[in-house]
């Protein structure tokens, strides 16, 4: 008998380093909407997930403050990311080795 054993493999953290808003997250995959939650200045969301034998994690976000949008991959399962962002004033910001700019904020 085989026993296959569900670990980790992914995980997802966005915190809100903007001055003095409430940010708003909605992420989603293909198979999971996670809704959308409120998070105050300072705080962070995070959430992990299991493998997918097939490949194709992938997550991603629509962030809202205000008057202002973002929409991003906030995972890709076989793209090397950790999966860890910090929303400032001027756009979301990932890490890898260094940390980059990954989308500016939008005006609908």
């Amino acid at each position: 008998m085989i026993i296959m054993e569900r670990s980790v493999q992914g995980s997802v953290t966005i915190t809100n380093h903007l001055t003095q808003k409430v940010l708003i997250v909605h992420c989603r995959s293909k198979d999971n909407d996670l809704g959308a939650h409120a998070v105050d200045v300072g705080a962070t969301i995070h959430w992990s997930f299991g493998p997918n034998l097939f490949g194709g994690t992938l997550f991603w976000c629509k962030l809202a403050v205000q008057d202002k949008r973002i929409s991003f991959v906030a995972y890709e399962q076989g793209v090397e990311n950790r999966g860890i962002w910090f929303v400032h004033d001027d756009g979301v910001y990932g890490t890898h080795t260094t940390v980059f700019l990954k989308a500016a904020w939008t005006r609908p």
